[in-house]
């Protein structure tokens, strides 16, 4: 168990290039399962790609790693069991059910766990599942799934959901037939899944839309690809630059993946220049409220950018409305920020945020991924020393934070809690 030591109130200056999304990476290794071979590169060392790791390697798949370049080989593959132990630590462990069920027409997935943001329901996932033929039983903690009799077919998603869009994707992948999918999410993740299982030989297309078509293929040979790069930390280090003041780079970016939030921070008195994959932000750190953020599934603002901008809330100038409309439990960092003297009221699903001259320094305690991240960044511009437990949520997504955040300029350390 780890913390960080910050002390705040240096601006940032420097240079970031960013690994592939952690949201990219888990599927497509699940979706490995359904390959013969697959190699992956820039994959980061973060803690939820362990846990699909050791999924993974329960399944009988063997999964070696040299620097960042991930192999996969689906020889050994002899296994339809993910149990509690590893479910437990990782939501997307709910990603091998399509690929498992597209493979060998069974699973048997325990219920899966992850960050406590809210109650995150898989009954899009097994509806979808369900509607192409699969028999689902839960019982014990566990979904048990028989897919002898899949078939392809048209499957109407009641909510754009990232995970069920992408399980159904899988799912369909070696099914005889068309299958088509009805309001599915529209994420940049999906799409660089759609083209990763394509580089397989899959048919698949419409990612990004709103209708995905998979024509079935018989099987799915080898592929080396590099995934999407992700564009949560390139926000997340985008806001830490804009609430310290300072300059920074942040190299193979996707732009056109955040527009929403480059708008919010152009709105808040930063400069932001684009020059294709990298983006330069310069602040004074002398931010302007953005008056409301709401978050939305994509192209909206994303949910796993809102703790972070709400923490910038907190120090710019006038008072901000903060909706969120995907978890229910997302505002549980915020009551850590009022410790640091931040000005915040919360309803139901809706913050009422007024920035302060400064935030102080406090102990705080990170309850999930990016409320921990939010955290981080208001040490960096808080006054005095804040430190910041349980960083094993952070480390769930982003790969030793404060060693790109010290190569800024930030004074921030890991250190073991006694």
């Amino acid at each position: 168990m780890d913390k960080f030591l910050i002390y705040g109130g240096e601006k940032l200056f420097g240079t970031v290039k960013l690994d592939c999304a952690k949201n990219a990476i888990l599927p497509i290794m699940a979706a490995s399962i359904m390959a013969d071979d697959v190699t992956l590169l820039d994959v980061p060392d973060y803690l939820d790609i362990q846990n699909m790791e050791k999924i993974l390697s329960f399944l009988g798949i063997k999964v070696t790693r040299k620097n960042k370049v991930m192999h996969i080989s689906t020889i050994g593959l002899n296994n339809y069991f993910v149990p509690i132990t590893l479910a437990k630590e990782l939501r997307s462990s709910i990603f091998v059910l399509g690929p498992l069920l597209s493979k060998l027409k069974k699973a048997k997935v325990a219920y899966p766990g992850g960050c406590e943001i809210g109650l995150r329901p898989i009954d899009l996932h097994l509806k979808g599942l369900q509607e192409l033929g699969v028999k689902i039983e839960e019982s014990h903690g566990y979904i048990f799934c028989d897919g002898s009799k899949m078939k392809s077919g048209v499957v109407n998603l009641d909510f754009q959901s990232v995970g069920a869009t992408e399980n159904i994707m899988m799912a369909s992948v070696l099914l005889e037939g068309k299958t088509i999918i009805h309001n599915p999410a529209k994420e940049p993740e999906i799409v660089d899944l759609q083209n990763f299982l394509n580089s397989l030989g899959a048919h698949i297309s419409g990612a990004g839309t709103d209708n995905i078509e998979i024509i079935g293929t018989s099987r799915l040979g080898s592929t080396t690809y590099s995934p999407i790069s992700d564009r949560i930390i390139c926000g997340t280090m985008l806001i830490a630059c804009a609430m310290c003041g300072g300059k920074i780079v942040v190299e193979n970016a996707r732009p056109e993946h955040f527009f929403s939030l480059i708008n919010k921070l152009q709105k808040s008195g930063c400069k932001i220049n684009l020059n294709n994959d990298k983006i330069t932000i310069e602040s004074k750190g002398k931010l302007k409220s953005v008056g409301l953020i709401k978050t939305l599934p994509y192209p909206g603002f994303p949910t796993d950018l809102m703790p972070q901008m709400l923490a910038m809330q907190t120090i710019s100038k006038g008072c901000c409305v903060v909706q969120e409309n995907l978890f229910e439990t997302r505002f549980k960092f915020a009551q850590e920020l009022l410790k640091m003297g931040a000005k915040i009221t919360i309803k139901d699903r809706i913050a009422f945020v007024c920035g302060v001259k400064n935030l102080s320094g406090a102990d705080v305690f990170a309850h999930d991924l990016r409320g921990g991240a939010a955290l981080v960044l208001a040490g960096l511009c808080a006054k005095g020393y804040t430190t910041v437990h349980n960083v094993y949520h952070i480390d769930r997504g982003y790969n030793h934070l404060e060693n790109t955040l010290s190569s800024l300029g930030a004074k921030i350390i890991r250190q073991s809690e006694e």
